[in-house]
């Protein structure tokens, strides 16, 4: 029966593409920006099981999104709730199928691996900004089991130092009901095929949250730590809130989980 809703619900993302991507790119021919690929992610979401509840209100343009981050889900979520555009790994770019819709919803690639090339990095970012109105990222640099909450690195965040005129921050909660986070979330040495495949099979839907917190103004902050400490001394209490309990220590000391193109793998 696992496979059997693999296979359905991988059915019904292949038909969904098939209806969203000649509409997008149709549109795009006439218009600048696509609607598309924000329902398209919006269906995708419900098709893989999380049944979305928006609370708060996101900010439609120039805004930076800073969220904690479980599962691939997440993106889902927030890009059909939001039409967000996120930051991601450069090797993301390359993923067979994924990096091709990362590319479509207009995904900054960045590398931190790349230090020579932060000043580029940055310049993308704010182009980001400017162009598509609002950018994500995941400042913790990988995904936890949904209890706990990671450090924020703030390499990325350079982007808003200074600040690009109006642009403000606003933090963003995610939360799987009950139990659902530590189970859906893609952690330990999990390969990413195995997770998909994992949450894919799941029997029924789960209920996944997405809270837009109030935002604030980057420049009554100093610099890029000093709007992470504050994005991020929202989010936990916020947090802590859903889950009725404090945070826990994260148990896996692993590095960035993400997609490993198969020369690296090898």
């Amino acid at each position: 029966m696992g496979w059997l809703r693999i296979a359905l619900r991988g059915l019904g993302l292949g038909l969904t593409l098939l209806i969203i991507v000649p509409l997008h790119y149709a549109y795009r021919a006439i218009h600048y920006g696509s609607p598309f690929p924000k329902i398209f992610l919006r269906i995708a979401c419900r098709l893989c099981g999380a049944r979305l509840r928006i609370h708060g209100v996101p900010l439609k343009r120039d805004v930076f999104y800073i969220a904690n981050h479980l599962s691939w889900i997440d993106i889902l979520a927030l890009g059909g709730a939001s039409g967000t555009a996120f930051v991601a790994k450069a090797e993301l770019a390359t993923a067979p199928l994924v990096g091709w819709l990362a590319r479509i919803n207009r995904t900054v690639f960045v590398s931190r691996e790349d230090r020579l090339g932060v000043a580029d990095q940055i310049n993308r970012l704010r182009e980001a900004l400017a162009d598509n109105w609002s950018v994500t990222v995941f400042p913790e640099g990988t995904t936890t089991d949904g209890k706990s909450l990671l450090p924020f690195k703030t390499a990325m965040l350079r982007v808003l130092e200074p600040p690009p005129p109006g642009v403000l921050v606003q933090p963003v909660v995610l939360h799987y009901g009950g139990d659902i986070g530590e189970w859906i979330g893609w952690i330990g040495t999990e390969a990413g095929v195995d997770n998909a495949k994992r949450v894919l099979a799941r029997r029924g839907s789960f209920k996944l949250e997405v809270f837009f917190l109030e935002p604030f103004d980057p420049r009554d902050f100093g610099g890029r730590k000093a709007i992470s400490a504050e994005a991020r001394a929202r989010i936990l209490p916020a947090l802590e809130a859903r889950l009725g309990e404090p945070v826990r220590p994260f148990a896996h000391a692993v590095g960035q989980i993400g997609y490993v193109p198969p020369k690296q793998a090898a």
